[in-house]
């Protein structure tokens, strides 16, 4: 019998969670920006190794809530460090610890495995300073890596599966993520309107796909006001069909991908798009 169990990936935003937990799973199962709060719910990602199987949860950074969505991600975040094997706090090499990062750290209620990304943009000085600040979280264990090139990410799993009990796998072999397809789909088109729009993008705006007859696909994007949908529609409809084409892109051959734009100013107030589809 192998190795298996539950990792959890907690952290300040922006340390780049997101992008490690796909370098890990070897494939996007989590979408990446380096906009505040990104990850709005739980995303689990499943890393097959041998007879091993590494079940990660990325999680929305923590931080202190800000506005009526604010409280429910911090919320989402705590709730992921509870019951798992593991927990993995990501740091940023390129920035020195904080009181933000000790907070995390604090919330952790084992000793963590701690993980210092980005060493590909940092300095030798600066990843050995971070490293240096970091055995004051006085972890199980420390691991330089960069999501990006890949660097000490096989030592980081490693490190982890080591950890692991012995255990049958939750989910099979060719599983890469226990999110909805039309979950994921919703993430996407989120993604690129970050990336298209960066800070003009309306904080607060969700996207869930509404219909899905293949390959017919709708997703509807939400605003709270008024003034935000011709942001989000761009002039002439720029936004939307550059939006759509990146999305088409990584959707199968034939998809066909409707987006709608809709101003709902309390969807903020419900439950978050995409915990009812078993997120």
């Amino acid at each position: 019998m192998g190795r298996s169990g539950f990792v959890t990936l907690v952290g300040r935003p922006n340390v780049g969670k997101s992008s490690l937990l796909n370098r890990m799973v070897g494939a996007k199962v989590s979408i990446v920006s380096d906009k505040v709060q990104t990850t709005r719910s739980q995303v689990r990602g499943v890393l097959h190794r041998g007879g091993d199987q590494v079940v990660f949860v990325d999680t929305p950074g923590m931080h202190r809530p800000r506005g009526p969505l604010g409280p429910r991600l911090a919320e989402t975040a705590s709730a992921a460090v509870a019951g798992v094997d593991l927990v993995c706090v990501v740091l940023d090499a390129t920035a020195s610890l904080g009181p933000g990062d000790r907070a995390v750290a604090a919330q952790v209620p084992a000793r963590p495995v701690v993980v210092l990304n980005k060493i590909d943009r940092a300095s030798p000085s600066q990843v050995m300073a971070g490293l240096a600040a970091a055995a004051q979280l006085e972890a199980a264990d420390y691991y330089p890596v960069s999501a990006r090139t890949g660097e000490g990410v096989d030592q980081l799993i490693d490190g982890l599966v080591d950890r692991l009990p012995e255990g049958p796998a939750y989910y099979p072999s060719d599983a890469r993520s226990d999110v909805p397809e039309a979950v994921w789909v919703a993430e996407l088109v989120r993604e690129q309107l970050l990336a298209v729009l960066h800070d003009e993008l309306p904080h607060a705006v969700a996207t869930r796909v509404t219909e899905w007859e293949w390959p017919r696909i709708r997703c509807e994007i939400l605003v709270q006001r008024a003034s935000q949908k011709g942001i989000v529609i761009g002039h002439g409809g720029r936004v939307l069909k550059e939006v759509g084409t990146a999305v088409r892109r990584q959707l199968a051959p034939g998809a066909y991908l409707e987006l709608m734009v809709k101003v709902d100013k309390d969807w903020p107030l419900r439950p978050l798009l995409g915990d009812d589809a078993g997120r």
